[in-house]
């Protein structure tokens, strides 16, 4: 529920127009011998405010834009960044850091990075 509603506000862009425009978020994503990166800087966002959630098998990067309504702030989440995590990376072993005023999430490759490979006997029947 709470993934769908986070797409939806996305595809939409209600919290753009809602809360008068928000910073566009600078994204690269890197690949190295021990594993991937996602680097991410957002401008005007601090640091505690970004959140880094694993959900099922997708990667989230978001934070949350406090909109009034009837009186009431809530806080709606904007995605930064989600995607599906690939089967070659190590999911227990995903951190993430901050690195020069960006947010670095480090995705390890597990043994399956280099493709399963197994030779199959034939039975007989």
């Amino acid at each position: 529920m709470i993934k769908a509603f986070k797409n939806l506000l996305t595809s939409v862009d209600v919290l753009n127009t809602v809360n008068g425009g928000i910073s566009e978020p600078l994204l690269s994503l890197r690949e190295h011998q021990y594993g991937r990166e996602v680097r991410i800087r957002v401008p005007g966002i601090s640091q505690e405010a970004l959140h880094v959630e694993v959900n099922g098998n997708d990667l989230t990067v978001f934070y949350f834009i406090p909109v009034q309504s009837l009186g009431k702030v809530l806080q709606m989440p904007h995605l930064v960044y989600n995607q599906p995590i690939p089967y070659f990376i190590e999911v227990t072993g995903i951190k993430a850091v901050f690195e020069d005023k960006e947010l670095v999430v480090k995705l390890p490759f597990n043994e399956l990075s280099n493709g399963y490979n197994r030779k199959i006997e034939i039975e007989k029947e």
